[in-house]
């Protein structure tokens, strides 16, 4: 991985001391002609072929404008030939069509098709709805170079997508998984238990490095990690209320040491525990 700029400083939890440590942007050549451009604490992500770029996950007007001017550094005079949302929600799909201004295009814009029905029902016109959705999978050949688009259940949302790019291993994924950290708060937006299928099929992908949303690229030993991470959580709420307990008991009383280290235990973890604690008792 050879990195375009120089970080200022390592990162502690997220997203406490992130940006006094980072440059507000950072772009990473994370194999050949496949980037993460980071802008503040989000992620996107683009691919360069020879006959142009497709880029996912605009983040927001002001990340985009970044974004597109990095894209133009690092692959200057390439046409921008798709901007692909990894989910509808807004803090990652925001910005498009500053994107697509920037490169005095209509470049297409793909999403899954639940994304189409929740950008509809938005009607924002930094949020436009895609042009082109799928169901299951979709491959794209896009300026002579592969991407594969796979839809692997409910999540974080339930339009969520991966992208593999096959001939150098790389993957995408935003939100529902990470490279060590907990659960996003009290898990309000997952759906529960249905996560643990989507990891299971994201793992059974085949890539060798995976950018996230937030955070740094792992690889799939990341993937099973956060896996084990959910499966404790369960586990360790299954038996609090087995025992009894209470939700506000088992906030209190559980904790998950393994995983202190992980970006978010401190603020997320007992807010984990409370999600889970709903799912699990509103299943019985």
């Amino acid at each position: 991985m050879r990195p375009l700029f120089i970080l200022l400083g390592l990162a502690a939890s997220f997203p406490a001391l992130l940006f006094a440590q980072q440059p507000q942007f950072e772009t990473t050549e994370i194999s050949a002609g496949v980037y993460q451009f980071r802008f503040q604490s989000h992620n996107g992500f683009f691919v360069v072929s020879d006959g142009g770029v497709v880029a996912f996950d605009p983040i927001s007007t002001a990340a985009a404008e970044r974004y597109a001017a990095e894209i133009q550094r690092v692959a200057p005079e390439k046409p921008l030939l798709a901007i692909v949302y990894s989910h509808h929600h807004a803090d990652h799909a925001t910005g498009a069509n500053v994107l697509a201004a920037a490169f005095d295009t209509d470049a297409p814009i793909i999403a899954h098709e639940r994304a189409r029905i929740e950008l509809d029902r938005a009607a924002d016109p930094d949020l436009p709805a895609p042009d082109l959705t799928f169901n299951e999978q979709l491959t794209l050949y896009l300026g002579g170079r592969q991407i594969d688009l796979y839809y692997v259940g409910l999540n974080h949302s339930d339009n969520s997508l991966v992208c593999i790019v096959p001939d150098v291993g790389v993957a995408f994924a935003v939100d529902f998984v990470s490279n060590d950290r907990v659960g996003y708060q009290d898990l309000g937006s997952f759906h529960l238990p249905e996560l643990f299928d989507s990891l299971m099929r994201l793992r059974n992908l085949e890539f060798d490095t995976i950018v996230f949303g937030h955070g740094p690229p792992g690889d799939p030993a990341t993937i099973d990690r956060q896996i084990s991470y959910y499966n404790d959580l369960r586990t360790a709420v299954e038996r609090a209320i087995r025992a009894g307990l209470t939700e506000d008991q088992s906030a209190a009383q559980i904790a998950l040491r393994a995983y202190a280290d992980w970006g978010g235990y401190e603020d997320w973890f007992t807010l984990n525990v409370r999600g889970m604690y709903r799912a699990l008792s509103n299943d019985e």
